[in-house]
């Protein structure tokens, strides 16, 4: 079986939709869509992602599930609660409402390189779990239901998760992609790599559009394990000649007011 994460185009996150260049990147994409051979198709509930499949919905001519649990990973960092030195993971990225004088909650995954530096917990597999900013943070409780419910849809399709391997209860070539964000994406990774998501939240950008496959493997009968063939691939923006859109990535230097910091 294989497995497409499709992250949405270009957003405008203040209406929950694309940006010009986010429609012209969704346009490209579905000019191409065909050739990924999809058979079915899961969609994000956000507009965003909603948006960017859209445009490729009309050219496969499928239908698709709404998933509620493909969202952007919801998981939120409450500084309020937490202690000095764990509010330093996020320094730079609190804020202040001026009415409650109280900090807005903050995604989980922007930590500062600073902190996870002296915090390796973040990246182990099982002690990420335990870790300050999961202790301030609804982040475990976020990551299980995403996982459970990524589980069952495997299952689904005849890979029932064992341990950290997926019995095969019904193999099949089938291609299954996914119209969603770049944190959501994280996490399903992680799920099928078997580390914590804290890693490709903090060593992966995709751009906005691009395609990550993965396929399952399956060396010993009855068992699968999941392979990643490719990750944030704009080949269609390149034929396209439009250049790959900068948001989900910080500043390459840090001079570069330009860029997001």
């Amino acid at each position: 079986m294989r497995l497409l994460f499709i992250r949405h185009g270009d957003p405008d996150y203040e209406i929950d939709n694309l940006t010009d260049k986010g429609k012209v990147e969704a346009t490209l994409l579905a000019k191409h869509i065909n050739t990924l051979n999809i058979d079915e198709v899961f969609v994000s509930p956000l507009g965003r992602a909603r948006a960017t499949a859209d445009f490729s919905l009309k050219e496969l001519r499928l239908p698709f599930t709404v998933c509620d649990w493909l969202r952007e990973f919801p998981a939120e960092f409450d500084a309020n609660a937490a202690d000095e030195e764990t509010k330093k993971a996020y320094r730079t990225e609190l804020k202040l409402n001026p009415d409650s004088h109280l900090y807005e909650k903050r995604i989980i995954w922007d930590v500062l390189p600073s902190y996870y530096a002296n915090h390796p917990e973040l990246f182990d597999i099982n002690e990420w779990k335990n870790s300050q900013i999961a202790k301030y943070s609804d982040s475990v409780t976020k990551y299980d239901q995403v996982i459970s419910n990524f589980d069952n849809l495997l299952a689904g399709h005849g890979y029932e998760r064992a341990g950290n391997i997926y019995k095969v209860k019904e193999s099949n070539e089938k291609t299954l992609a996914f119209f969603c964000h770049f944190g959501i994406t994280s996490v399903l990774l992680s799920r099928l790599w078997n580390v914590s998501p804290f890693i490709p939240l903090h060593f992966l950008a995709t751009a906005p559009t691009s395609v990550t496959e993965v396929v399952t493997e399956e060396r010993e009968q009855g068992i699968a394990i999941f392979r990643t063939l490719r990750i944030g691939d704009t080949t269609h923006l390149s034929l396209g000649n439009e250049k790959p859109s900068f948001s989900a990535r910080f500043c390459e230097r840090f001079e570069n007011d330009d860029q997001r910091h």
